[in-house]
């Protein structure tokens, strides 16, 4: 038989849990619908900026038209911060009114 502390109770054992890092938060980049940017501007911008092929990027470009919205693609806050910048700059140097915003998915 073995001797055990009364002071010490077996039950409460703290085991440590290994460290788990949550990933970071991802955001989604997103096109508005305008009465105004030209549709094959739109596909412009998704094959630039996004990387889509012609099928893709008029697919997207189609979602945006008829429901006022369309990811363009889901990334690390700053890669999609730096994406929603780069659309809305050439959107402004070509007199476009697109527009281009981030969301956390």
């Amino acid at each position: 038989m073995t001797h055990q502390d009364p002071n010490q109770d077996s039950s409460t054992i703290l085991e440590q849990e290994p460290l788990q890092t949550k990933p970071p938060p991802m955001y989604q980049v997103l096109l508005l619908n305008d009465d105004y940017t030209p549709m094959e501007f739109v596909i412009v911008v998704l094959q630039k900026f996004f990387g889509k092929g012609l099928e893709q990027a008029t697919q997207i470009m189609l979602k945006v038209h008829r429901e006022g919205k369309g990811v363009c693609g889901v990334y690390p806050r700053d890669v999609a911060h730096t994406k929603v910048q780069n659309v809305s700059d050439y959107s402004r140097k070509h007199q476009q009114p697109l527009q281009c915003l981030m969301e956390e998915v």
